[in-house]
């Protein structure tokens, strides 16, 4: 005789749990803050240091702010006065021309010499490849403040490897020539300083744009008897476009703002040689303690800038848009 055993059935077993909201136990609503709260305190100091900065420039812009107000903290507001006074200085204006003739040239050198290193990069066996990636990321490391002292010493007049191999080579009128002495000698310093700075990011970034080109595309383009340039033109540049596009808006930006490398090397000079809209605003601000000049020539700097990169975002999306 088989016995059947019932399970014993709670009482509560008909009954419907409620449903669990956030605040309830679990700590549900907790572990839903919690990783707001563990990122809160990094994104808030960086909105402080970001934005605090940037906004006391703006306020400053706008008052008499000399060095009396920076003691004492009574500042007046005087509307627009400090940006009449800019625009309608012509050494302001100058100073505009020479920054975007600096930006042109180090941008177009960087960007062709960072594309000719990324191919040939490309092409070179893995042994040299790893020596020339590892060369490029030695060169970027290197803190921008000593690499512009060493470029002070190369270009010494009396103890500088340039003029003493210049001099070795049968240039006797580079024996003792003083480089930071000329203007357009120190600001082709200054420029070469720059690219060689720069060109090592962009090209990296380029060359890990290249190996993602499929290689059937390079043989296909061989195969119609297309050669190097056009292979490039067809085939490469419209791949690694949206890179190269982005690398030439960061060396826009990066150029456009250079400051301690000619700070360090020439303060802006000889003359106003070496004075673009960043050593400009820090000359006017602290020559005359005018630091209201110095932060209108700023905001004017950060507007000239976010211009032009207006005009190139546009004309990019409008050519984008062309495409079929």
């Amino acid at each position: 005789m088989s016995t059947v055993r019932e399970r014993s059935v709670p009482r509560d077993a008909g009954r419907r749990r409620p449903p669990v909201t956030a605040g309830h136990s679990g700590g549900r609503g907790w572990g839903t803050l919690w990783p707001y709260l563990l990122v809160a305190p990094a994104v808030l100091g960086m909105l402080y240091l970001l934005l605090y900065p940037l906004a006391r420039a703006v306020l400053i812009s706008f008052q008499d702010f000399r060095l009396r107000q920076l003691i004492l903290g009574d500042a007046d507001f005087v509307g627009l006065r400090n940006y009449r006074t800019l625009l309608g200085d012509p050494e302001f204006w100058e100073v505009v021309r020479r920054t975007f003739v600096f930006m042109a040239v180090n941008v177009v050198a960087i960007m062709v010499l960072s594309t000719l290193v990324a191919l040939m990069t490309e092409r070179l066996g893995r042994v040299a490849r790893t020596v020339v990636l590892s060369s490029l990321v030695l060169v970027w490391a290197v803190p921008v403040v000593a690499a512009t002292t060493v470029f002070q010493w190369l270009f010494h007049s009396e103890f500088g490897i340039v003029n003493e191999t210049l001099t070795g080579l049968g240039f006797e009128s580079y024996e003792g020539y003083p480089w930071f002495a000329h203007g357009g000698a120190a600001f082709g310093i200054v420029v070469v300083l720059i690219v060689w700075q720069s060109v090592p990011f962009a090209a990296i970034t380029l060359y890990s744009a290249l190996v993602t080109v499929p290689a059937e595309l390079y043989e296909s383009a061989r195969m119609d008897g297309a050669g190097a340039a056009r292979v490039f033109r067809s085939v490469t540049f419209p791949l690694i476009r949206p890179i190269f596009m982005l690398v030439l808006s960061l060396e826009v930006i990066w150029t456009f703002k250079a400051f301690v490398q000619i700070w360090v090397m020439t303060r802006g000079g000889p003359g106003e040689a070496t004075t673009i809209l960043p050593v400009y605003a820090v000359q006017t601000a602290l020559a005359g303690q005018r630091y209201d000049l110095g932060s209108a020539a700023s905001m004017l700097t950060v507007l000239l800038m976010s211009g032009v990169l207006v005009l190139y975002f546009r004309q990019l999306f409008r050519q984008e848009g062309e495409q079929p």
